[in-house]
């Protein structure tokens, strides 16, 4: 049944329309006026009855869709999604308080994106004209189809203002992938080689890394990743190292550009390849995003490694290499060795969807969504005293420091079993001291879901401080 709404925005006012058209649209929700046996009047149409563009009602449909409050089904149309009761907002396990320890109703771990890209149309008309193209009777090309990697460069220019070419590109099956065969590339100048990686860092990558035949060391770094002080003192020189300088993984910074260009300056002398994990490059809330370093001046050999797990969804399992001079021939030589991982449908649809615009309309909604959380975490965790909130600049996830007597496992526990899972940020560090906090990922769940959460982590926060007083 489609509402009938009578619903009259200020054209006058300083406050935007779509902000007008969210809060007109939230109060009728939650009056009950709106109910979820209603969907909602098609964008054009509504916008057409309230005399403003329909960009206007689409912002204001996708903001309370991530916040909650409304279900995008596509073809199908906008439904509300939750009561005025505020059932359908919350998990009945966690409003019950009966979670498990097998099972999360809301679920924070980091790295998870919005699952909003496969609801779109352009991703559904991406895959209908993959699937209608003629089936190749040959194995994909090992590097990847040449119109995804075209695609993919033309992506690379217009998102991170770097100017490489199809044929820099190789398609990959994920980070984990790309990280497989960086080792089995380097494995035919060094039988075990040394890859140096931050910690805190990635475990995954840890993992795969030792997994492919390398020695992993760790080199302990603050928030904005290595210092020359620290890589000059590095010694024997490792084959390689794996960083994160757009965002450090998971403390959130970012490398200086003189920072940037000592690393570039020591892996030339020292003969080290560059593995850069771009990871969620895409998502900045307040700065620009600084130059990469595979797009930097330098003789070094840097491997960019890209992925469309945070962009779109780890489901996919797609991403992707910047590669250049000897390392990247060697690694496209490993490549072709032992073919491509990643199905030719797939690489036509995600090509499809890139050229169409697709990913780049997503991932402006995408921002739209995070930035609205971002300033939730924000509102509800800012003004603690007992806590400090970081890694919020750009990403999909943040970092609660906590204080020394509100232990981070104990804190977790507590929140699992009322329903919520959260990650400690100990849990990121290898070799050393780990640091008391939790590492909060906040692409996922919706922002009423969101909001829920932190409403059990503050609450378990107050009664640990009552207990500690």
């Amino acid at each position: 049944m489609e509402a009938e709404l009578p619903l009259v925005l200020d054209q006058q006012s300083r406050v935007p329309l779509a902000a007008q058209l969210v809060a007109r649209l939230r109060e009728a929700i939650l009056e009950g006026t709106l109910r979820p046996e209603h969907s909602l009047p098609a964008s054009r149409r509504l916008a057409a009855g309230l005399g403003v563009s329909r960009g206007v009602v689409v912002r204001a449909y996708e903001q309370l869709a991530g916040e909650g409050y409304l279900e995008s089904r596509g073809s199908g149309g906008t439904r509300v999604a939750v009561r005025s009761d505020g059932r359908g907002m919350v998990p009945e396990s966690l409003q019950a308080g009966s979670g498990t320890e097998q099972t999360a109703a809301i679920d924070l771990t980091p790295g998870r994106p919005s699952g909003t890209p496969f609801q779109d149309r352009d991703w559904r008309a991406a895959w209908r004209q993959a699937v209608a193209e003629p089936v190749e009777v040959e194995l994909p090309d090992a590097l990847g189809t040449p119109a995804l990697r075209t695609a993919v460069a033309d992506h690379l220019a217009a998102s991170r203002g770097l100017t490489v070419s199809a044929d820099d590109i190789i398609i990959t099956a994920g980070t984990s992938d790309a990280l497989h065969l960086a080792v089995a590339t380097l494995r035919a100048q060094a039988d075990r080689p040394r890859v140096l990686m931050e910690d805190p860092g990635y475990p995954t990558a840890r993992r795969v890394l030792s997994a492919a035949g390398a020695a992993v060391e760790t080199l302990p770094v603050a928030v904005d990743g290595p210092q020359a002080a620290q890589l000059a003192s590095v010694d024997p020189r490792p084959d390689a190292i794996l960083v994160t300088p757009s965002h450090q993984y998971p403390l959130g910074g970012r490398m200086p550009v003189q920072e940037r260009l000592a690393l570039l300056a020591w892996a030339e002398a020292n003969g080290a390849l560059i593995l850069e994990d771009d990871y969620d490059s895409e998502f900045r809330h307040r700065r620009m995003p600084l130059p990469a370093l595979a797009s930097l001046p330098s003789s070094a050999e840097v491997v960019l490694v890209g992925t469309f797990s945070k962009s779109l969804s780890p489901w996919l399992r797609c991403g992707y290499l910047v590669v250049r001079g000897t390392s990247g021939q060697r690694l496209k030589n490993t490549r072709r060795d032992l073919g491509s991982p990643v199905p030719g449908v797939l690489q036509s649809a995600l090509a499809n969807y890139i050229t169409g615009g697709g990913l780049a309309r997503h991932i402006a909604r995408a921002r739209r969504q995070y930035s609205h959380r971002r300033a939730l975490l924000l509102d509800r965790l800012g003004g603690r005293e007992d806590l400090q909130l970081a890694a919020l600049d750009g990403g999909l996830h943040a970092v609660i420091r906590l204080q020394p007597d509100i232990p981070a496992a104990r804190l977790a526990e507590e929140a699992l079993a009322l329903g919520v899972r959260v990650v400690p940020l100990g849990s990121y560090f290898f070799g050393r001291t780990p640091e008391n906090g939790l590492v909060i990922g906040y692409g996922a769940p919706t922002d009423l879901q969101l909001a829920a959460a932190l409403d059990v982590i503050t609450g378990i926060l107050d009664r640990m401080a009552e207990s500690a007083a």
